[in-house]
């Protein structure tokens, strides 16, 4: 509470928070307590993640963050391991635990070292042998959270358990501590009240609190005019002598927890009326878990992020295979082919950036990535790969316009080759980049998204030259074989990937979500059967209008794909 006094964060965010691990069986249990926060690591996989330099490692070692600088692309929160980063819905960028170095730079210690009455949090310099922090840690046996992901975190736990700082220890229960309603709480003769919605609402009608207006409009006009006055009575609100005209017909009755409609109300004053229905809407409002960090940062990376894999995967595709084809002599070069196939390309490229700027919290800010750049961030190489691709592909579409047969020359080709790989396989190294999330640190990424981009451009040449478009007629031998080839790629990589033993049990876990929980009908229907099973059956016919067939089940089934893998290893919890 000091930490968020300090700092005005909002309610259902924090910066820092205590676990609580309840552990034993009744009557033999105890509970233990732990602080959350950054680590402040000494190779923070935070700062390198940014693209913009919103995060950064000050020089006494504290990770600092710049919320006028950040862009709000998601990008730390996927790589710090700890599940310490999230966005503040008031200034909607990333904010974080910084140590109060605001407090710090002049002397004093963070808010909620000094609030401590325990003296249970520790801080200061652990390299001055000198100081407490470093005293302690030197005779005390110290736990500190996921070492083994080479962080180096200066956050340390004297006799640390191992159910607060490894959260897969620990199970999550529906019930738990302060979860229940107050009208689920027993009392001493055991029986179970109902919560008097009815008295609370009324009670908070006659307050001097502003409940505004269904329509989000203020109420002190309203209230003013129905002349509601606190009269000083604990035990109901009324106006001034009406008691009695104000007891509702039937009022709001309690069923398993959620309130239902009053059956009738009696009211002398329609502005009272309106005030105190107005209550009742905004007590009946659904209670939120707010303070529960455990599920608060699912699915950070939405199904923009999802889809721009794919439309970057057809864009990267429609522009390598053709430009291959026509190098190895499986095509001959032709310019207003190779140019029509740069113009959908383009537009699969441009549908990939736009999904790029909805993603992000600022998307007016979205330039700052090429402007502010942070060379050790994938999100800066890839959006410099993304542009000069863009360049090129405008540039052979103008060529193919004005006739120009450069643009079909060998070297031309070879960067049209080179760029369009580039685009396929740029995430991967993103995706490594994100620490947090174990099931993408797979050495075979590069390989996948490059195989992937293969199926994607080869299934869209497929059903483009089986529709009859001409310029890619000539292509659907060719691309029907790269389909083949790619689809029985991604099937080896994707069962070496989710199928054979991972090295941690976040990234085990991760995969058999994908193929026993939650995920399993998008990937074993969408991902494997759609996906893979059927258009290779639908290629091994040997029958134009099925391999565009096959093109088309490829193209779902990739996107099913994407979806599973993208999203399930942020469902993993991190704290």
């Amino acid at each position: 509470m000091a930490c968020k006094g300090e700092h005005d964060d909002p309610i259902g965010v924090n910066k820092t928070w205590v676990k609580y691990i309840e552990k034993g069986e009744f009557p033999n249990t105890n509970r233990n307590f732990s602080v959350m926060r950054c680590n402040h690591c000494a190779d923070s996989p935070c700062t390198d993640v940014c693209p913009v330099t919103a995060l950064w490692e000050r020089e006494d070692g504290i990770v600092d963050f710049d919320p006028e600088r950040c862009i709000g692309c998601k990008a730390c929160m996927q790589g710090c391991p700890y599940d310490a980063l999230y966005i503040d819905p008031n200034s909607e960028t990333a904010a974080k635990c910084n140590y109060c170095s605001h407090r710090v730079d002049t002397g004093r210690e963070p808010a909620c070292v000094t609030v401590c009455p325990e003296d249970a949090i520790l801080a200061g310099d652990l390299e001055n042998p000198d100081t407490e922090i470093a005293r302690t840690i030197s005779r005390e046996e110290v736990q500190a959270r996921k070492p083994e992901k080479g962080t180096e975190p200066k956050l340390f736990y004297v006799d640390g358990d191992e159910g607060s700082t490894t959260p897969g220890t620990t199970a999550r229960e529906e019930h738990y501590m302060w979860s229940d309603a107050p009208h689920q709480v027993e009392t001493e003769g055991g029986s179970v009240p109902d919560f008097d919605l009815e008295k609370a609402a009324e009670s908070l009608a006659a307050s001097d609190v502003s409940l505004g207006s269904a329509d989000g409009s203020d109420d002190s006009e309203a209230r003013a005019d129905g002349g509601q006055k606190d009269c000083g009575c604990d035990s109901c609100a009324c106006g001034e002598g009406d008691t009695a005209d104000r007891q509702s017909d039937g009022g709001y009755q309690s069923d398993g927890g959620y309130a239902t409609e009053p059956s009738g109300r009696t009211r002398d004053d329609e502005g009272d009326t309106s005030r105190t229905e107005r209550a009742y809407e905004l007590l009946h409002e659904e209670a939120t878990r707010v303070y529960d960090i455990g599920e608060s940062h699912y699915g950070s990376w939405g199904w923009e992020v999802y889809s721009y894999t794919w439309t970057k995967g057809i864009a990267a595709g429609m522009l390598m295979l053709p430009a291959l084809f026509m190098l190895f002599g499986l095509v001959d070069p032709n310019v207003a082919a190779f140019g029509a196939s740069a113009f959908f390309s383009g537009l699969f490229l441009a549908a990939t950036g736009v999904l790029l700027i909805l993603d992000l919290e600022q998307p007016t800010r979205f330039h700052w990535v090429l402007l502010r750049p942070n060379w050790n961030s994938w999100l800066v190489k890839g959006a410099y790969i993304i542009s000069a691709t863009g360049a090129y592909l405008g540039l052979v579409v103008l060529g193919a316009l004005l006739g120009i047969e450069a643009i079909v020359t060998p070297l031309s080709l070879g960067v049209a080759a080179v760029l369009g790989a580039a685009t396929a396989v740029y995430t991967a190294f993103l995706f490594s980049q994100s620490k947090g999330r174990d099931l993408w640190q797979s050495p075979a990424m590069p390989l996948h998204m490059f195989t992937q981009s293969v199926i994607a451009g080869s299934a869209t040449l497929v059903v483009l030259g089986v529709a009859g478009v001409p310029w890619f007629e000539a292509m659907v031998g060719p691309s029907a074989l790269a389909l083949g080839a790619g689809l029985v790629g991604h099937a080896v990589l994707v069962a070496s990937e989710i199928f054979t033993p991972h090295q941690t049990e976040d990234a085990e876990e991760a995969a058999a979500r994908i193929t026993r929980g939650r995920f399993r009908t998008a990937f074993w229907i969408g991902g494997v059967v759609v996906g893979i099973l059927l258009p290779l059956a639908a290629l091994a016919v040997g029958v134009p209008i099925l391999a565009a067939v096959a093109g088309a089940l490829a193209l779902v089934g990739l996107f099913a794909f994407e979806y599973c893998w993208i999203t399930a290893p942020q469902t993993i919890s991190l704290a």
